[in-house]
């Protein structure tokens, strides 16, 4: 994994940008620690950070390809679990390979199919070529999203990266904000419209789609998209195919030739992901694999029930520890530390986001990268098999609302009368955007077509948010993160499962459950969904609380004129009225608070102008 950038503009002297060009790959140095390059040749400059993970002395960016008189030029962040399958088709065209590198292997597919290369590809990437013949530069990502790509396109070139704040260090890119972007920010984050970079002009290549730039104008083409098929298979038959799926997808996953290890809650997803990867080490005679889960400090006494944490994790944990031998490590959080990671995860996020959800995971992938430097985690199963009790909640399934947020009322009590005044026409019309888009089969029951919605809606809005999140707190350590539920081959088929087999026995995510039993812990297929653990201590809120109140007093906030004082306060005094949460599963009171934190941090250090 790696961090990458480029600037297209056959006007600009790049000689004449050393400093730029330096300001934006050093911007890029936590994504990839290990080396660096840039590439100048009129039009285009290109910079390339590397995390190297596979053919670590041979796998140097940007890399260059010669064929006769054209030179192609990539510059790649991801990975390819299909690596071998295309060198091979590639090989049999005649094409030869000095590296074992899947940078290669994308380049020289490249050269050989143009801008259908991406149709052949299986993996998590976003990536760059320069094509010296056309004198065109192809962008493309993958087909999830799992690995960003930004861009800012103005009369005369483009500018693409990684991140945000990559294309911040130059300086035709104004940090501006909008009343679109203050609508993101404050109606619908931490989530963001896809294509949308939050700041006025910087947009994002979607997933699934690829462009040509051929010095005056961006071509796009979705190359990717959800398509509903009938499922002529059985329940039994489903079970066995989703069952193959996973465990390709994960042992596919499982080649590095950098230490490796898995995420581990104790719940089916991570449980599924450690079972397979130690069933694969050990018929491969490898060494037991390493697992890592998180906690906080004092959690076991202040953990609380909800609907949406019904149980803590280190109830079961222990239990897939036993069962695969592994070489567990349980990873502590400090309050003090996970407050203060706050405003380090507005850093690495490029904007503000999921709070201590964001700032704890960014602690611990900081802990991990000191033994490993690739994990495997469970991302994406409730999205993609209907793990979430909005899934099952009727009440819920129906209203015409995004289920993680399902009432603006909660935000609204925080801001000042009048301010964005159109905020819920903005919400809503996203929201119904998304349904419509959604393909049915005239076959589907009203429940199944509902329930293709309600995937789009998770597909393209709620997973997108955690990905986005998984991402940049990983990157930021220089640790890489794959997400083997999130094989599009995995999305296509669960997109496709009638609900009463995908729920099959009444139960979230019934299908994997079936899939694996047997095979896990009884206790492990039967637990009821839990999330990502947060911190139930009461000190974090305390945190929280004060420093919210000295932004509340701060006329020179940025926050001060968007605001409401008493709605604030009310949260501060009240935290026990905030009945549902402000966005997904966990972020109730304390969450709210530090998203104030976060938005006030981000509008300081970006100084950002709102137009």
């Amino acid at each position: 994994m790696c961090g990458i950038a480029g600037w297209f503009d056959g006007s600009v002297d790049f000689a004449q940008h050393r400093k730029t060009v330096g300001a934006m790959s050093a911007s890029l140095g936590r994504r990839g620690p290990d080396d660096g390059g840039i590439y100048v040749s009129s039009p285009v400059c290109m910079i390339h950070r590397r995390l190297a993970v596979i053919d670590v002395e041979n796998g140097r960016q940007p890399m260059t390809k010669v064929e006769g008189k054209r030179a192609c030029t990539i510059v790649y962040n991801g990975e390819l679990y299909n690596t071998s399958e295309i060198r091979e088709e590639l090989a049999s065209y005649g094409y030869e390979f000095s590296t074992r590198s899947d940078t290669e292997v994308v380049l020289t597919a490249y050269m050989c199919w143009g801008g259908n290369c991406v149709e052949k590809l299986n993996g998590i990437f976003a990536f760059a070529i320069y094509d010296s013949k056309s004198r065109n530069m192809f962008i493309a990502r993958d087909r999830i999203g799992v690995k960003p790509l930004f861009f800012y396109e103005y009369d005369k070139g483009i500018i693409f990266a990684s991140e945000i704040n990559c294309l911040l260090q130059n300086p035709l890119v104004r940090p501006v904000v909008d009343e679109q972007g203050l609508s993101e920010l404050f109606l619908i984050g931490p989530g963001r419209t896809l294509g949308q970079g939050v700041y006025k002009n910087i947009g994002e290549l979607l997933p699934g789609e690829c462009a040509f730039y051929d010095g005056t104008k961006l071509y796009r083409r979705k190359y990717f998209r959800l398509t509903a098929r009938e499922h002529t298979a059985d329940a039994q038959q489903s079970i066995k195919e989703v069952r193959e799926l996973l465990i390709d997808s994960i042992e596919r996953q499982l080649v590095s030739d950098v230490p490796l290890c898995c995420f581990l809650s104790g719940g089916l997803d991570s449980s599924i992901i450690s079972y397979t990867a130690s069933e694969y080490n050990k018929r491969n005679g490898l060494k037991a694999i390493d697992t890592y889960s998180i906690d906080y400090e004092e959690n076991d006494r202040y953990f609380q029930k909800s609907l949406f944490q019904p149980t803590p994790d280190s109830d079961f944990i222990g239990v897939m520890v036993d069962d695969i031998g592994s070489h567990h490590h349980s990873v502590i959080i400090n309050n003090y530390d996970l407050f203060n990671a706050l405003k380090l995860a507005v850093d690495a996020r490029d904007l503000p986001g999921m709070t201590d959800v964001d700032a704890s995971l960014l602690l611990f992938c900081d802990k991990i990268k000191e033994d490993f430097t690739v994990a495997l985690s469970g991302e994406c199963a409730d999205e993609l098999f209907g793990g979430y009790p909005w899934y099952h909640n009727r009440n819920i399934l129906f209203e015409e609302s995004f289920p993680w947020s399902r009432s603006l009322d909660i935000r609204r009590s925080i801001l000042k009368n009048g301010f964005l005044p159109s905020g819920e026409e903005y919400v809503r019309q996203k929201y119904l955007d998304t349904c419509t888009a959604t393909e049915k089969l005239p076959t589907d029951s009203p429940l199944d077509a509902r329930m293709r919605e309600m995937f789009s809606l998770n597909f393209y809005w709620f997973m997108q948010t955690l990905l986005d999140r998984k991402d940049r707190m990983s990157m930021y350590n220089g640790l890489e993160v794959r997400v083997p539920f999130c094989d599009y081959r995995i999305a296509e088929y669960a997109f496709n499962l009638p609900w009463n087999i995908k729920a099959i026995n009444g139960r979230e995510k019934g299908i994997v459950r079936e899939a694996f039993r047997g095979l896990l812990p009884d206790s492990i297929i039967d637990r009821k969904k839990s999330p990502y653990p947060k911190t139930h201590n009461p000190l974090y809120f305390e945190l929280c609380a004060s420093a919210v109140t000295e932004i509340l007093n701060d006329k020179t906030s940025p926050l001060y004129s968007i605001l409401d004082k008493n709605g604030v306060e009310e949260i501060i005094q009240h935290p026990e009225k905030i009945s549902s949460p402000w966005y997904g599963q966990l972020m109730r009171a304390p969450q709210i608070l530090a998203y104030i934190i976060q938005l006030d941090y981000w509008f300081r250090k970006n100084s950002v102008e709102i137009v």
